[in-house]
């Protein structure tokens, strides 16, 4: 059974950083396409960043430059590290997981209907001005 467990949410002021885990159990880490997503109130759900099982990594606009996906294959673990943080930042995030490679990297994040095979419970991070 795989399981994705997100952590590192939190509040923080804008300007500040964060960095996202997503332990995952029961699952083929290293072959396959991962990412995060996030979802604030009332918003449409928004891929934020993957990475592919060769490494290759895309980003949203929103984020490109600030964000950056990584993951640690030994440690079964993907990264979000999020530097200077906006409070449209503001969402409950997701680290999604498929079982295959990324059909189409560039899909996978900027499709907001993207739907992983699988996906943890989120973590929250709140940005205030």
């Amino acid at each position: 059974q795989v399981q994705l467990v997100e952590s590192g949410g939190g509040s923080v002021q804008a300007g500040g950083s964060l960095r996202l885990s997503c332990v995952a159990s029961g699952y083929t880490f290293s072959s396959n396409c991962m990412g995060w997503f996030r979802q604030a109130p009332g918003k449409e759900r928004e891929g934020v960043a993957a990475i592919d099982s060769n490494g290759s990594t895309y980003y949203a606009d929103s984020v490109k430059g600030r964000f950056t996906i990584s993951k640690d294959n030994a440690k079964n673990t993907l990264y979000l590290q999020m530097n200077s943080l906006k409070p449209e930042d503001t969402a409950m995030y997701y680290c999604g997981a498929d079982d295959f490679r990324c059909p189409d990297i560039v899909v996978v994040v900027t499709n907001s209907l993207y739907e992983y095979n699988y996906w943890g419970q989120g973590t929250q991070v709140t940005v205030s001005s």
